[in-house]
């Protein structure tokens, strides 16, 4: 029998709570931590058709890695789409438990992902922690130097999105030397730049922050913050190699798309 603390204490050893960016509110979101679990689902994000899924397929745990309740609800009424996916999680006994910012920091985790998936080898944290060995986003190398274009075409397919935007003053620039981080990371473009990448992958760029980065002549890359839901599997297989002695524990990513976007 496995109880919903079972689970939560193998998350919190893998990604610790305390590797949270400052305001990050990780951990769990919804439900009772003493009741026993049997149907596990991991999700990017915990919107109304995911909850639906996990309904339909019988789930009482949803890991996730953005936060259902990021922002604190203000009142109950359930007219509104997120309320009641609150009151369904709650109907349901579904227990959710998000790692956001301390998934994207450890070893192994979101990150770690990223630059496997987008072939970059030999990496270390971008925004390194205290301990050197955690932290936000990865810097490494591509096993050969690849121009702008070729590259941006490699991760537009790994991701399976229709286009990537990208910001760069020559699409025939060589590179090799690139960095990534899941998800909004903007804000560390410069980071990125000093740190020697010729490229950055990263979401969000907003349009003057892109006018900035081409004026320092740098290349970023941005394939969508849904990039963030190769996490999914991952997840996944993390749960099953945990329990893997365990028969009573069923484990499964969600089906469900929740990229906002659609490409035309």
């Amino acid at each position: 029998m496995i109880i919903a603390q079972d689970l939560i204490q193998k998350i919190e050893a893998f990604a610790p709570k305390y590797l949270a960016e400052s305001g990050d509110p990780v951990g769990l979101q919804i439900g009772d931590p003493h009741q026993v679990i049997h149907r596990v689902m991991t999700a990017l994000d915990v919107r109304p058709a995911v909850v639906q899924e996990a309904i339909e397929q019988h789930v009482d745990f949803i890991w996730a890695h953005h936060e259902v309740m990021f922002l604190p609800a203000k009142n109950l009424d359930l007219s509104i789409p997120q309320n009641k996916m609150y009151a369904d999680l709650i109907k349901h006994n579904i227990v959710v438990y998000a790692t956001h910012t301390n998934l994207d920091s450890t070893v192994d985790g979101m990150n770690d992902w990223l630059a496997e998936a987008i072939g970059i080898q030999n990496v270390t944290p971008l925004k390194p922690n205290d301990d050197g060995t955690t932290g936000l986003g990865r810097i490494g190398y591509l096993t050969k130097s690849m121009t702008v274009q070729a590259y941006a075409e490699k991760i537009r397919d790994v991701f399976g999105v229709k286009t990537v935007r990208i910001i760069a003053n020559d699409l025939n620039q060589s590179i090799q030397k690139v960095a990534v981080l899941g998800g909004d990371g903007g804000k560390f473009w410069r980071i990125a730049k000093d740190a020697g990448a010729d490229a950055y992958v990263t979401a969000d760029i907003y349009y003057h922050v892109g006018h900035d980065i081409l004026a320092a002549d740098f290349v970023v890359i941005d394939p969508d913050h849904h990039m963030e839901a190769i996490a999914n599997k991952h997840m996944s297989e993390k749960i099953k190699l945990w329990f893997e002695n365990d028969k009573t524990l069923t484990v499964f990513p969600t089906s469900i798309n929740t990229d906002p976007y659609t490409y035309l």
